[in-house]
């Protein structure tokens, strides 16, 4: 056993090559008014966004009917390309984990994680997923298990809410995180065992070497850029609905679009101040306090709940989850295709598009892990996680329909279930108010998070570019949401997050084949 520091592959970087690999990089950064631009992934980025987002603002008709046709175009061309994607990820996740090559370590034989567990969780936990359980959490299972997919009868209760419920924690659980598990353990595994910049093209060196400091590393960064922002930005949508929604419900406040673009405002400014604050004294205390508010909800509504209700679909919910996912990771044969376009291919594109933002964040918290360890933890713990949450509140919400007749969710737009559902609980006035707080401080990890992404991206890989960099990504990732829900709402949005996450798509297959081969090659070096 060697430590990678000490001997190289022949088809690994040397320190000749890391050297080069620099240099090459130095070579394409320009100082302007003390930011450390990559040029040309920050201008060519930044003028795509701006070009699209003034589009949008001078044409919002026009726009709006391109975004609706661009999403039908695509859900429907390549819904097929987007389940397989999905699909093999979680296959090579696991097979990797399960093989010699989890022994692995991050950072080298003798690295030493830099955050403990906890931390670590809490922190992947608020960047990845933690809008969309807030909103989805309740809405999704009763909606699902109303209108079940497969072909289930609704009628047949029992098995629409096992095939409803399942549903709901499939678009939450390994399919997404196996895509953030293989960017994430790229970026980590590049950067920190073979020293090359944290960016998404350094994941392709083992298939094109050298090029990668070319055009076409310039275009993956470039995508992964792209693909964060709008995939923020329909994050951003989401949360800015919902605490409309929320202000409505609690104070009556109009939910109008003007009170949205405000509250994008209002979040953005307090993103700002924790991108400034930078990653531990920002991000990682805000996802502290995320993850403790989160916790006291879920134990509030399993215990002000119908408790043993609650306690059984948590076991039925994994067994069913398992049970089913065959079936409803399938997309041959469907007949349900309104279903499947709707919802898991949407979801597929949208955590795709989310991949190099949470995907980056991963990485950079991840050092010192083995790959076992960081596919363990990125990938099953978040879906055990997802089961509890969505059997807990949507569990909550299905047995007041069903047991108690209330309809107060199942007639709720979409950003209101979770304050319906408190509803008939005791305390709902003070427990919504804090909700709405929790989704507002996860609207902010969000923001921040991937701005710390943007920036790293657009200075080559650099983890200390300047701080007026990533205002400039933050204020532009709140521009780009605002601009895109005045073109035509989150239907713009979405249709946006699919368009980018298709070519991405076929980023993350070429990053799955590179990062198998750079595993191999470090598994021969340390054996």
């Amino acid at each position: 056993m060697s430590d990678t520091s000490d001997t190289q592959s022949d088809s690994a970087p040397t320190d000749t090559e890391t050297s080069d690999i620099g240099h090459e990089i130095g070579e394409h950064n320009i100082r302007i008014f003390n930011l450390d631009i990559h040029n040309p992934v920050f201008i060519v980025s930044a003028a795509l966004v701006v070009t699209l987002v003034t589009s949008t603002l001078l044409f919002p008709q026009q726009a709006a009917t391109v975004f609706a046709d661009l999403r039908v175009w695509t859900t429907e061309s390549f819904d097929w390309f987007f389940f397989a994607t999905a699909d093999f990820l979680i296959v090579f996740c696991l097979g990797i984990a399960l093989s010699p090559l989890g022994r692995i370590r991050l950072g080298g034989r003798d690295a030493v994680p830099k955050y403990g567990y906890s931390a670590w969780l809490a922190m992947l936990f608020a960047a990845g997923v933690g809008i969309g359980l807030m909103f989805f959490g309740v809405h999704e299972p009763v909606t699902h298990s109303l209108s079940p997919p497969l072909g289930v009868d609704p009628a047949d209760t029992e098995t629409a809410r096992a095939v409803g419920m399942s549903t709901a924690i499939m678009h939450w659980g390994l399919h997404g995180w196996a895509i953030y598990a293989t960017v994430g353990l790229s970026l980590a595994f590049f950067c920190f065992n073979r020293g090359m910049p944290l960016t998404l093209r350094s994941g392709f060196f083992p298939l094109i070497g050298k090029a990668v400091w070319g055009p076409f590393g310039h275009a993956v960064d470039i995508s992964a850029v792209l693909a964060t922002l709008f995939g923020l930005a329909v994050s951003l949508g989401f949360g800015a609905e919902q605490i409309a929604g929320g202000l409505q419900y609690l104070f009556g406040i109009p939910a109008t679009t003007a009170t949205k673009s405000i509250l994008i405002v209002i979040i953005i400014c307090i993103a700002l101040a924790s991108v400034i604050a930078g990653l531990d004294k920002g991000v990682k205390r805000l996802s502290w306090i995320n993850m403790a508010l989160a916790a006291l909800l879920w134990l509030f509504v399993l215990i002000a709940g119908p408790t043993l209700v609650i306690v059984a679909t948590i076991a039925n919910a994994g067994v069913d989850y398992v049970y089913y996912l065959p079936r409803l990771s399938n997309w041959i044969g469907r007949e349900d295709l309104d279903f499947l376009h709707e919802w898991p291919t949407f979801y597929w594109a949208w955590w795709i598009a989310w991949s190099p933002f949470v995907g980056m964040f991963i990485a950079r918290i991840s050092f010192g892990r083995t790959v076992r360890e960081f596919i363990t933890w990125v990938l099953i713990v978040p879906t055990v996680i997802a089961i509890l949450w969505m059997a807990t509140f949507g569990g909550s919400a299905l047995d007041q329909y069903f047991a108690d007749g209330y309809t107060g969710v199942a007639e709720a737009a979409p950003e209101l279930a979770l304050f319906k559902m408190l509803e008939p609980l005791p305390m709902t006035g003070i427990v919504s108010a804090v909700s709405v707080f929790l989704i507002t401080i996860f609207f902010v990890t969000s923001a921040d998070s991937g701005s710390l992404v943007m920036d790293t991206i657009t200075a080559g890989g650099k983890m200390d570019a300047p701080v007026q960099q990533r205002v400039f990504w933050c204020l532009l990732a709140g521009l780009a949401a605002m601009a895109l829900m005045l073109g035509g709402g989150m239907a713009s949005l979405q249709a946006l997050t699919i368009a980018v996450g298709l070519p991405f798509a076929v980023v993350l297959l070429c990053m799955s084949a590179g990062l198998l081969k750079g595993l191999r090659e470090e598994q021969s070096i340390q054996d």
